[in-house]
Formats: C-alpha cells, structure tokens, sequence
C-alpha cells in the first residue's frame, strides 16, 4: 500500500510539472490560471481509483504536498527560463523543444 502511494505521489507531481509552468505564466485568478490548477484533479482523483490506493487521511498528505510541490517546480522552470532570457510560451515541452537543437516537424 505504501509503495503504491509513493509511486501515485510520483507521477502526480510529475504530472503537474507543466501545468505549473502554464499557471505561473497567465494572470493571477484568469480563466487559464484556474484551468491550470484545476485541469489535472480529476486525473488524480481517477489514479486514485485506478491504482486502489482510496481516500484515507493520511493519502491527502502525499497527494496534495506532490500536487503542490509539482505545480512549484513548474513555476520555477518558468522563472529559470526567464531569467535565462529563453522565448517563453505556456507550454512548458513546447519550449523545451524549440530550445532544443534538433528541429520541429
């Protein structure tokens, strides 16, 4: 039960990464700022199910600090690359991808 709540941890703060990205790049309180946020929570609530792990208390501890903490990460990426004077979108793979040296389809 343990290690499948550290992995459900693990890709839930994977998974917000770039949502993250996208809501430190949109106003405060917009419309894209609440989807970024929003978005990925029924994808988690469904994991959940998914993978049986349930709805006890000591789950939202996991759950919600990789939530968090991947929706930071991602808004740290954003500010790395602006700092970097890198071209920035939303879309954090998009960027990743224009920066990088191979060309787009």
């Amino acid at each position: 039960m343990i290690l499948k709540l550290i992995i459900v941890s693990i890709i839930v703060f994977v998974f917000n990464i770039p949502f993250g990205y996208w809501r430190a790049n949109v106003k405060k309180f917009s419309l894209q700022w609440i989807l970024a946020v929003h978005i990925p929570v029924p994808f988690i609530i469904a994991l959940r199910i998914l993978v049986s792990i349930g709805f006890a208390w000591y789950t939202y501890i996991f759950m919600v600090g990789a939530f968090f903490t991947g929706q930071s990460l991602g808004a740290y990426l954003l500010k790395i690359r602006k700092r970097n004077g890198k071209q920035n979108t939303s879309c954090l793979i998009m960027d990743i991808l224009r920066t990088s040296n191979k060309p787009l389809p």
